[in-house]
């Protein structure tokens, strides 16, 4: 008599039990998570104040409420198609994103993917706390007069800073329960936003472009999608370190599609940005400034009294959600970097590392503004390693050898993914020339404005350029440099060709060779 893989998984641990697993591949017993649980994660980090705050940038650039929502939509739909795959490799290869870029990139070249997420996460665990913690701040101040001094604020980003630590020091498990919590609160708190609203909103406000053909529409309307679209981009690198807990014989449809529907999702929160945002140019413009915007400063203007403690209620449930989900991909990809480190200590001293930043950013250096633009920098960066990935999994029939993707981590050599000294050099080339076009074409007026940042009218199509100039180099290096034959699956590869070159054996740091089982076919 046999057991079924799903008789044989072990009950789920508590939650105030701190998960041991760093980057090494989950046994297949201690998988218990679902897709469903992927899509509370995915849309929970997302259902915030600043996912409202890039919901008002339709109507900060000109838009009517109409255009911004066809902008909010298309970017929306666009971003959950790129973001979608990338679900995939958690499930398959049991560890993060990073570790399974091995693969394409080579063993040495999965950093790029672990730098990639770091800074990332960074950048957004910084503005989830900024921008909560104004909020909060903004809030209280408007309900209990509390005083608005670099003091209460300092007390309210150490608050959210801390109780956010705290979740991703507990693991996977407390971080799943605080967004199973968070998406339901803040999804009630934003509906009941339209009953504190309702009244004001005027779904024909007009903007500053009566017709397509009105001069800047375009530039105005590609930018608005632009930007919302990276936001499902932003979650690209850390979708691994969520799915990884998920079975692998999981249909890979139902993991696509928790991915791709908790960015659909976000919907809710992009649509109240964008419908308060056009009462706040209609009744408070000042808070609109292009030179100096304030949405949460505008919000409060325009919110009647009762609604003042929901806009608290949503900073914190909203900063608790962002926070856990950036800072736990953080210490996890450290940690995979420094294998030296546990997870906790990963999380701990990466933790401590973004606090202290976030406190001098915000009252020594003054680099709340500078941070949204790095942030976007590192986005337009992300877009075409997401590519490769994407492309890596569709030549490769989805097909990989998990004990090759753990050889940076054991200190090892050889393997499937060895290529040239650990470094896939067709994957890092296609990756490398993308991002650096890419990032020439960044525009963002008086932040930041590429060399050909201009070059098209005054349109940012950098994510464009990177996604396309990755997706034709890679599959054409391919096509010219075949990989080895060995780094494909039993059923040979999809669209490129390979080449028989033998594979060196994985080595342990002082030569012993290394016995590793065949991989299970999937």
């Amino acid at each position: 008599m046999t057991t079924s893989p799903q008789a044989e998984q072990h009950d789920a641990p508590s939650l105030t039990e701190i998960e041991t697993y760093g980057v090494e591949r989950i046994p297949d017993a201690d998988r218990t998570a679902r897709p469903l649980d992927l899509f509370r994660v995915a849309f929970g980090g997302a259902n915030t104040f600043a996912t409202c705050v890039l919901g008002a940038f339709p109507i900060l650039f000109g838009l009517s409420f109409w255009q911004g929502l066809a902008a909010t939509g298309l970017g929306l739909a666009v971003g959950a198609l790129i973001l979608a795959p990338l679900a995939l490799f958690g499930p398959l290869n049991g560890t993060s994103n990073s570790v399974s870029s091995s693969a394409h990139l080579g063993v040495h070249g999965r950093v790029v993917g672990s730098f990639l997420s770091l800074l990332t996460a960074i950048a957004f665990f910084s503005i989830s706390v900024w921008s909560s913690g104004d909020a909060l701040v903004g809030g209280a101040h408007r309900m209990f007069h509390l005083p608005t001094n670099d003091g209460v604020y300092a007390l309210a980003y150490g608050l959210f800073a801390a109780l956010v630590l705290t979740v991703c020091i507990y693991g996977f498990r407390f971080m799943l329960f605080v967004n199973k919590i968070a998406v339901a609160a803040a999804s009630l708190l934003f509906v009941l936003g339209a009953f504190a609203f309702g009244g004001d909103f005027d779904a024909g406000y007009q903007g500053s472009f009566h017709s397509l053909s009105t001069p800047g529409f375009w530039p105005a309307f590609i930018g608005s999608a632009l930007i919302v679209l990276s936001n499902p981009v932003s979650f690209g690198a850390f979708l691994g370190d969520w799915a990884r807990y998920i079975p692998a014989d999981t249909p890979r449809r139902r993991v696509m599609g928790a991915a791709f529907l908790s960015q659909v999702a976000t919907i809710l929160p992009f649509f109240f940005g964008l419908a308060t945002a056009s009462i706040i140019a209609a009744k408070a413009g000042n808070f609109l400034d292009p030179n100096a915007p304030d949405y949460v400063g505008g919000l409060l203007a325009i919110s009647p009294s009762w609604y003042f403690l929901p806009v608290c209620l949503l900073a914190l449930i909203g900063g608790m959600s962002t926070g856990t989900t950036s800072l736990y991909g953080t210490g996890l990809d450290f940690a995979s970097v420094f294998p030296r480190f546990s997870r906790v200590q990963a999380t701990v001293f990466i933790g401590v590392l973004s606090i202290c930043f976030i406190f001098v950013g915000r009252f020594a250096a003054n680099l709340t503004q500078s941070i949204s633009t790095f942030a976007t920098l590192i986005i337009v960066c992300t877009a075409p390693w997401m590519i490769i990935m994407t492309l890596g999994f569709l030549t490769r029939r989805g097909w990989y050898d998990p004990d090759s993707l753990q050889v940076f981590n054991r200190r090892q050599r050889g393997g499937r993914y060895w290529f040239t000294h650990g470094w896939n050099w067709r994957g890092m080339s296609a990756w490398l020339a993308s991002a650096l076009l890419a990032v020439q074409f960044v525009n963002l007026p008086g932040q930041f404005v590429g060399a050909l940042g201009d070059l098209a009218g005054g349109v940012d199509i950098s994510l464009p350029v990177g996604l396309g100039l990755a997706a034709v180099l890679y599959l054409a290096l391919l096509w010219l440099f075949p990989e080895p034959r060995a780094v494909f699956g039993p059923e040979g590869p999809r669209l490129v060709r390979a080449v028989d070159t033998p594979v060196p054996p994985i080595t342990a740091a002082d030569g012993a060779v290394v016995t590793v089982p065949e991989p299970a076919e999937v």
